[in-house]
């Protein structure tokens, strides 16, 4: 045979190896006996996967033996194995290919995220035992069934590597423990081959498969251990937790099969995969219940030898002894990732973007306070503790609000609610105190993030800086100072460090704009309000550990050595495992809250898209057009002859660009260019032009443009950015109004107000009150301003003549309501509810404004809702609705992770 390659040129001497067939492109990554390439077939003209096997695996291989075992594999034809396409050695490389997949591996979802859900786990299984069962059959044992050997390629399951163990094992003639290398991953191995049994039967594999079953539903191998020999005492002395401690919504019937599988000795399991794969799907299949010590003693008689994973030579060492010495060792805090499941109309509230941050735990850490779904913005407070299964809502009077902190003694919380309030209340139920209210300049309007420290104070971000207040109340101050000549813009999602001299926070710059890379996470010093940026980010907690907990703008995880006293970083960053879901354009925030305890909590896998569709007014859904999808699909206005519409669309890059199509076919065509955010459009009456808000000034506000439907022409400007910003306007039928409502976080409401261009050169007040008013809407016939205000409490629908608006006021919701919208024949007018029905109130014809009995059309709660303006538009004939709803796999994702903190010590120990 050749000499075996093993200097660093590899690449280049297998290019020119194998020059005449495949052309090797790039390494796609390595395992523990081979190294994979994406390489291009030239004869075939198609991409295919190489595997060449480690120097140190083929030095004690030969070639025409590993070739002629290999063979046996590559008859295999069944639609859940990667077949192979060729084989062979070359230039002293042992190697065979493979289609090459562009999926993932079941190892990186797990990776991802930690547990599946059943019924997906059972399919993946159940697919891998009818691939199992087919080798089987032909006396084909795989050996290695692992995550990491089962592709995911259109929703399905690929075994990869099949029969490979088998040939390097037959080709080594038993001389495996010369390579250094092992056959198998030690959490998936059966007890037969932990414990090197020469006879090595197809209930192996079945054993592994159950394996990976028990992870992808407990999140977790059947046994864990600090090194490989601790895992295989394990897999030969000890008894998996059964399934349903771990998970209880694991059927009886699956973990009752997985049982099955684990069975320490062969012959306790299924006799065939297919067996296995029948009782996952038969939900009367139980067993009887084995006597697990039983099972284990009967093993007690053997030895083991423990193929080394490290490099040592074989171990044999007595079961009963390994037993012994694994249990005398300190037992770890190990850390379980579980995916929390929701009941339906309780799940935690991620759909509106503009909502800060909805996740928080008790300080104690004995469960989780979210905001679900129960009013038409932020929801209602549920709480979820950690012994019980399902949420519970909390007996609080809150209508509206983010950013939840609890009390240091747990029997409080604090708010913040628009417009700019911060709000204490028991949470045992009671009075709610507005701490800070609206003229306190300080406050946000919604976001921003909120801490309640040990030293009483509540820390909230203000528009000047951080500040704090008492839960008491009285004066606001401020505990940091934005840095204009580094371009600070805002101080976001405190979080006060132990001792409470210092907070963490997240630096926004003042041009703000969608690439969250630009944030960063800093420290200030409450006694000189100074702010030191430590690290990009845009979240930051801090762990016991001692380190900062860094979300970064793509949502991954990282740990920062941190000197809690010093507030120094002290060391390099390290990526952790878990992603985060980053969610909003504006706010910019990941979910992620971490107790005393050490537990830790973050979402991921939300909604990813968004897709506009016809509601009926019976809520049956119809799609309206395949190309109207995207990140966010927003604000949907019709023409008025209502066959053309206007969207906001943006990627998942956050920014927002308008598009406008004809309906029934026609193509669609993006009408704006420049800027971050251009939304909520208008069609402007007797003119060809579309009106919408965009981001243009220097202070980062919104002002409002026009540019002709047609696409022509010039972007003109028609207001100025001013002290106020303007998100949302309508005009009047007639063209001679344009109305707006403001965006004053310096004065601390909302005004609705209103302009004749060309004629006037100020625009007037039409309802400006302490309150805020939102989302004007002029009736088709020019004599009415519709409008939500919160002046008596929760937001209600109110009309008003326009435009003399002060000689009269109607109200036309009684159980809250917000987005009022005209019917286009005079006869109807809708609103959203308070807990998210669309309504229908018919109007009276009269000399005054008169309405009928509401009536409930259907539950608009599962598409996309805003208070602060509407996101749904209604056709000409009234019985349809145009709007948009999430796209996703029709689940919420939690994740809770128990003793995080102590496998974050455990993993910056490693060297």
């Amino acid at each position: 045979m050749d000499s075996i390659v093993t200097s660093n040129s590899t690449i280049p001497r297998l290019t020119a190896a194998l020059a005449d067939r495949y052309r090797i492109e790039r390494e796609l990554g390595a395992g523990g006996m081979a190294t994979v390439y994406l390489a291009h077939d030239i004869k075939h003209d198609r991409q295919v996967a190489i595997k060449v096997l480690k120097p140190e695996l083929a030095a004690v291989l030969g070639a025409e033996r590993f070739v002629q075992e290999i063979k046996t594999t590559a008859a295999l034809q069944h639609p859940h194995i990667l077949p192979l396409f060729d084989s062979g050695a070359a230039d002293g490389f042992l190697y065979y290919v493979m289609p090459f997949i562009d999926g993932e591996t079941l190892r990186a979802k797990l990776d991802r995220e930690t547990q599946l859900a059943v019924d997906d786990a059972v399919r993946i299984a159940r697919e891998v035992a009818d691939a199992l069962d087919y080798a089987h059959t032909r006396g084909i044992v795989h050996r290695d069934v692992k995550p990491e050997n089962i592709m995911l390629h259109g929703g399905h399951a690929l075994v990869v590597d099949f029969g490979i163990a088998l040939a390097v094992s037959a080709a080594a003639g038993g001389r495996m423990t010369e390579t250094g290398l092992s056959l198998g991953t030690p959490h998936y191995m059966s007890p037969e081959q932990a414990t090197a049994e020469k006879e090595i039967t197809a209930r192996s594999d079945i054993y592994s498969i159950g394996s990976v079953l028990y992870e992808m539903l407990a999140g977790q191998p059947p046994h864990l251990g600090g090194s490989a020999q601790q895992i295989v005492m394990k897999i030969i002395a000890d008894v998996p937790r059964p399934l349903p401690e771990l998970r209880k919504s694991v059927p009886p019937n699956v973990a009752a099969a997985v049982a099955t599988s684990l069975e320490k000795i062969p012959a306790d399991r299924f006799a065939t995969a297919a067996e296995f794969s029948r009782a996952l799907a038969n939900s009367s299949y139980r067993r009887a219940d084995s006597d697990a010590p039983g099972a284990t003693a009967r093993w007690r008689g053997h030895t083991m030898q423990v193929a080394s994973l490290v490099g040592v030579a074989a171990l044999a060492i007595g079961v009963v002894s390994a037993r012994l010495l694994w249990r005398d060792e300190p037992v770890p805090q190990r850390a379980a990732r579980v995916m929390l499941a929701f009941p339906v109309g309780q799940e935690p509230l991620f759909a509106d973007l503009s909502v800060g941050s909805t996740l928080t735990q008790m300080p104690d850490g004995s469960g989780l306070l979210y905001w679900g779904a129960g009013t038409t913005t932020t929801g209602a407070l549920l709480s979820r503790e950690w012994d019980r299964l399902a949420p519970t809502r909390t007996p609080l009077a809150v209508e509206e609000g983010c950013c939840v902190a609890v009390s240091p003694s747990g029997d409080s919380i604090a708010y913040l609610t628009s417009p700019h309030k911060l709000v204490v209340v028991p949470l045992a139920g009671g009075r709610a105190m507005t701490v800070a209210d609206s003229g306190m300049t300080a406050m946000t309007t919604v976001g921003g993030g909120v801490d309640w420290a040990s030293n009483g104070w509540i820390y909230a971000s203000g528009t000047t800086g951080l500040v704090r207040v008492r839960p008491q109340g009285g004066a606001v101050e401020r505990v940091s100072t934005l840095d204009t000549t580094r371009g600070d813009g805002g101080h976001l999602w405190p979080s006060v460090l132990p001792g409470a001299r210092a907070a963490l926070l997240t630096v926004a710059p003042r041009q703000e704009s969608a690439d969250l890379s630009r944030r960063s996470i800093g420290v200030v010093d409450f006694a000189t309000r100074r702010v030191d940026i430590l690290s990009q980010g845009i979240r930051a907690l801090y762990s016991p550990s001692g380190h900062l907990i860094v979300v970064k703008s793509n949502g991954v995880v990282w740990a920062v050595p941190f000197d809690v006293q010093t507030h120094r970083v002290t060391g390099r960053e390290i990526e952790l495992a878990d992603t985060v879901a980053v969610r909003g354009v504006t706010v910019g925030t990941a979910d992620i809250s971490l107790s005393s305890s050490g537990t830790a909590v973050y979402s991921k896998g939300v909604t990813q898209s968004q897709v506009a569709v016809w509601v009926d007014r019976t809520g049956a859904t119809t799609p309206v057009s395949p190309d109207l999808a995207d990140h966010v699909v927003a604000a949907l206005t019709l023409s008025p002859d209502g066959r053309r519409v206007v969207v906001g669309m943006g990627g998942a890059d956050g920014t927002v660009h308008l598009w406008t199509k004809t309906l029934g076919g026609g193509p669609r065509s993006r009408f704006t260019f420049d800027g971050v955010t251009n939304v909520r459009a208008a069609w402007r009456p007797r003119t060809n032009a579309i009106s919408y808000s965009a981001n243009r000034d220097d202070l980062g506000r919104m002002v409002l443009v026009e540019r002709n439907a047609d696409g022509t022409g010039e972007v003109r400007r028609l207001t100025t950015g001013d002290r106020r910003g303007i998100p949302h306007h309508v005009w009047s039928p007639d063209g001679r109004w344009l109305v707006f409502r403001t965006d004053d976080q310096e004065a601390g409401n909302a005004d609705i107000m209103g302009i004749r261009p060309g004629i006037d050169s100020v625009a007037r007040p039409l309802v400006a009150t302490p309150a805020e008013e939102l989302s004007p809407a002029i009736s088709h016939d020019g004599r009415w301003l519709a409008y939500t205000s919160n002046e008596t409490g929760p937001r209600e629908v109110y009309v008003r003549p326009f435009p003399e608006t002060g000689s009269g006021r109607f109200q036309v919701s009684t159980t809250g309501g917000t987005t009022p919208v005209w019917g286009r024949d005079g006869r109807e007018m809708f609103y959203i509810d308070r807990v998210g029905n669309m309504v229908a109130v018919p109007l009276v014809s009269g000399p005054t404004f008169q309405v009928g009995a509401a009536k409930v059309l259907f539950s608009a709660s599962a598409y996309a809702l805003n208070a602060f303006a509407r996101q749904f538009d209604v056709t000409p004939d009234g019985t349809r609705f145009l709007m948009s709803r999430g796209v996703s796999d029709g689940q919420v994702h939690v994740v809770v992770v128990f003793n995080f903190v102590e496998e974050l010590k455990r993993l910056v120990a490693r060297p």
